[in-house]
């Protein structure tokens, strides 16, 4: 018998670190996407164009976004949530988007702001953002799931 709480081995409310990782940034992801749609929150709101170079909205007032760019948004947070009901769906999640994410930034980086190739309304705030945003999510999938339950059976 063990007197250690669920706490010490990582796992809160029975979910495991890694879902709770999992579960915030497709939540976060998910409020992003619906943001993308809410004027105020997007500047130049009038000026969302559901694709290209040539949507001028801007969510924040910093990321150049389109309709496309939140559906997208709004598709991986979704995708988030859901695999999140699992360790191995939370971790396959944070490692696939994250690398995802890291992809979409290379792609923002090498067709540029102004190109027609720039389907999605990509800045450079969004371009660094992606990446950032990549490389923490495959960090995080990676660090909290070391030690899942399922590996340790």
């Amino acid at each position: 018998m063990t007197t250690a709480s669920p706490h010490a081995h990582g796992v809160h409310f029975g979910r495991a670190d890694v879902q709770n990782a999992g579960m915030g940034a497709g939540i976060v992801l998910l409020l992003v996407g619906v943001l993308g749609f809410i004027p105020g929150v997007t500047t130049q709101y009038s000026e969302l164009m559901f694709l290209g170079p040539d949507s001028n909205a801007m969510f924040l007032g910093v990321f150049q976004v389109s309709m496309l760019l939140n559906i997208v948004q709004l598709a991986i947070g979704a995708t988030g949530w859901a695999m999140s009901r699992t360790e191995h769906g939370a971790r396959n999640f944070l490692l696939g988007a994250g690398a995802l994410y890291i992809v979409l930034s290379i792609f923002g980086l090498s067709v540029g702001v102004d190109s027609a190739a720039n389907f999605l309304s990509l800045n450079m705030m969004d371009n660094w953002t992606h990446l950032v945003l990549g490389i923490v999510m495959i960090a995080g999938g990676w660090l909290l799931s070391r030690n899942m339950a399922s590996d340790r059976k």
